[in-house]
């Protein structure tokens, strides 16, 4: 079932092999999509759906160095070449859009402002990248620095940023992707609202999970509005605890979160396990809860091999499934994972920032014949 197709919603994809979002930091000046991104993104096209990397709604919304926005012209444009590239060699890809909330540098922000959250909550050891040394992605140098103390957003900014999403969702639409998804996972500023430990507020944003909800609920409705509910998904990790995010009841939350998407009639939602030592198991109850509030498309990511894959789409946890470092280092993993072909090993040190090493020049598999009888 992993290598038949799948419609999602007006959407045929030739597989259920998703290329999920991953940071490689290596946008041009402007934060502007380069020549580079087009052909990396160009080689891993025969991913049923591509998803790309975090792209900043707004200036405000950028937390790491080098990471591309979606939100002035220059930027429009450098995806544009982008997702022509993705097409003309058959793919689909979405634009994951986030706002990182508090999870960024004042070093990073206009004028040096702090960082915005829905609390003034500092998570501790929380670090972001920085070009602390200012040579560019090409030269690859960079530092991890902690986070800068946020300060709390007021209603009015909470609805501007609401518009801001909506705004950059209309862009990406523009630059040529074929819907967005919308990052409510990792700690960031859509899950920092949701979770009870980072939200604090008494207003209509936080207290009850229906109010922490709030938030999500009317930036999707946002973007909705803006592109089409079917061309929108979110991505969510309830039992994740990264850039110091967490909920005392992450599977009530959550599953109330799947019932505020499935009302909008959102595309998919994408979830994010666990996928570190020692990590919590999603129980299959929660999975099967999901599938009971949600009754779009569901991809899941998180450590998963191909037979693992296969059960979750047998078991009816998953309709989709991503398989995120894989990707970086093998661009025709679809290939290898159908014919059960050996994979390369992906160079950690090159993950974020740098030039075509590390980037573009894995190796692609060589076509064998009678791949078809290796198939299971």
């Amino acid at each position: 079932m992993l290598f038949e197709s799948y419609q999602l919603g007006n959407f045929t994809l030739t597989n259920r092999i998703v290329m999920p979002p991953m940071t490689r930091s290596r946008a041009g000046a402007g934060e502007v999509a380069t020549p580079l991104m087009a052909e990396y993104y160009a080689q891993r096209a025969s991913a049923g759906l591509i998803i790309s990397e975090g792209t900043q709604i707004s200036r405000q919304g950028q937390g790491y160095a080098w990471t591309p926005g979606i939100y002035t012209h220059a930027q429009i444009e450098g995806w544009k070449k982008v997702t022509k590239a993705v097409h003309e060699k058959g793919g689909i890809i979405f634009a994951q859009l986030w706002h990182v909330g508090r999870v960024s540098h004042v070093s990073l922000q206009q004028d040096g402002a702090a960082p915005v959250a829905p609390s003034a909550l500092l998570a501790e050891g929380v670090k972001v990248f920085l070009d602390e040394a200012g040579k560019g992605p090409d030269a690859g140098v960079g530092s991890m620095v902690q986070h800068s103390m946020p300060r709390e957003l007021t209603i009015p900014e909470i609805k501007q940023i609401v518009q801001d999403y909506a705004q950059a969702a209309r862009n990406a639409i523009e630059a040529g992707f074929d819907g967005v998804e919308l990052h409510g996972a990792n700690g960031y500023l859509i899950e920092q609202f949701i979770d009870s430990q980072t939200n604090l507020r008494t207003d209509e944003y936080g207290g009850s999970i229906q109010n922490r909800l709030r938030f999500l609920g009317e930036v999707v409705q946002a973007v909705a509005d803006a592109i089409g509910a079917d061309r929108v998904g979110v991505r969510q990790a309830p039992l994740t605890t990264l850039m110091g995010a967490q909920d005392d009841t992450p599977e009530i939350t959550y599953i109330e979160a799947a019932k505020v998407l499935d009302k909008i009639g959102i595309a998919y939602i994408h979830i994010a396990e666990a996928d570190w030592d020692d990590a919590p198991v999603m129980p299959v109850a929660f999975k099967e809860a999901y599938r009971k509030a949600f009754r779009g498309t569901l991809i899941y990511t998180g450590k998963y091999t191909r037979n693992r894959a296969q059960e979750a789409i047998e078991k009816g946890w998953a309709d989709l499934v991503s398989f995120g470092r894989p990707f970086i280092a093998n661009p025709d993993l679809p290939y290898r994972l159908k014919y059960d072909l050996p994979l390369n090993e992906a160079n950690r040190a090159t993950f974020f920032g740098g030039g075509a090493a590390g980037y573009i020049d894995y190796p692609f598999a060589d076509r064998c014949n009678g791949c078809e009888t290796r198939t299971l």
